[in-house]
């Protein structure tokens, strides 16, 4: 028994989920990101950083509220960064019926280590006179007009910036790649669906752009490749039938 199964079996005692959906067939698995922030607003790699909701990201959550509100919910889980824990609060302030909120950090954001708190801007044009020192040096010159130059530079860093964020294996520096993101949400959803089927609870996931990833492709039964090609709204809610 893993540590979450084991607390929500002391969870169950308490709220009696078992005697009180023992007839439901299936559950819902209710799957939204986390608002708009200001790393998002100021274009940076945010990973394990904390950023704040601006405003735009109340405005999301409150879209997720209204979209949540017929719906019954039975468990929370979020992870711990603030982003995740105001949506969630805002998304599901009306539920009195939610008892119990869960941090698992399986559900964390991807880290992009080094590369957190810089932008996407600086990355590009680091990158990218990176890339063109290579080009000058393989072509056997060491001079290109500033447009061309600024041409390559721009060229080059948005291809980097691109093959960062949308590779499967590629992994920033002391950071993780989408690869490690989906080992550790394939741990939670093994828990999940385990907890999901005893108890027949109904659960909503404040998870960020890429942990929903995986557990989109698991859901909706992607390839690599199209997970890698999602682009997951910050207002938006993904619902999942499981049969228990």
């Amino acid at each position: 028994m893993t540590y979450l199964e084991s607390r929500m079996a002391v969870l169950n005692r308490k709220h009696e989920w078992t005697k009180k959906h023992a007839a439901r067939k299936t559950v819902k698995i209710f799957v939204f990101r986390h608002g708009h922030t200001s790393f998002n607003q100021l274009h940076k790699f945010c990973g394990w950083r904390d950023s704040k909701l601006t405003d735009l990201g109340k405005v999301d959550a409150r879209k997720v509220a209204k979209k949540m509100h017929s719906k019954h919910v039975d468990v929370a889980f979020h992870s711990s960064l603030s982003r995740s824990v105001d949506t969630m609060e805002i998304a599901l302030s009306g539920h009195s019926e939610l008892k119990v909120k869960l941090c698992d950090d399986r559900l964390i954001e991807r880290s992009y280590g080094e590369l957190e708190g810089k932008t996407h801007t600086w990355f590009v044009k680091s990158e990218g006179k990176h890339d063109l020192v290579e080009y000058l040096h393989w072509h056997k010159t060491d001079f290109l007009n500033y447009n061309k130059t600024k041409e390559l530079i721009d060229k080059f860093g948005k291809k980097d910036l691109m093959h960062i964020r949308r590779g499967y294996s590629v992994t920033p520096p002391g950071g993780e790649s989408i690869k490690d993101v989906e080992k550790r949400v394939k741990s939670f959803i093994s828990d999940l669906l385990n907890i999901s089927k005893k108890y027949h609870v109904n659960v909503a996931l404040s998870v960020h752009g890429n942990s929903m990833r995986p557990l989109r492709r698991y859901f909706e039964k992607l390839s690599v490749k199209e997970m890698m090609h999602l682009e997951n709204p910050w207002d938006e809610v993904f619902v999942y039938t499981v049969k228990v």
